[in-house]
């Protein structure tokens, strides 16, 4: 079953209180999003470890009800 962008939104923001989300569906599918992902938590954080908190979040929907993510991460004044 496809997940909805309202729940991967919530997903990040429990797990990311400070983070501005923008979801898009590319396809219409409800399997390919792109993610913009603007947190200050990611302050001092590599790229690497930006996606590996955005990732944690979705707690292993990656692959599953979420097929694809082009997932892009900033730090406020980085955006």
């Amino acid at each position: 079953m496809p997940m909805d962008a309202h729940d991967i939104e919530r997903l990040i923001k429990i797990a990311i209180p400070d983070a501005e989300v923008t979801i898009r569906d590319l396809a219409g599918d409800g399997d390919h999003y792109a993610a913009m992902v603007v947190a200050e938590s990611f302050r001092g954080k590599s790229r690497v470890q930006q996606h590996q908190m955005v990732y944690a979040a979705l707690k292993g929907s990656m692959g599953g009800a979420l097929h694809a993510l082009a997932l892009q991460t900033a730090t406020p004044e980085g955006h």
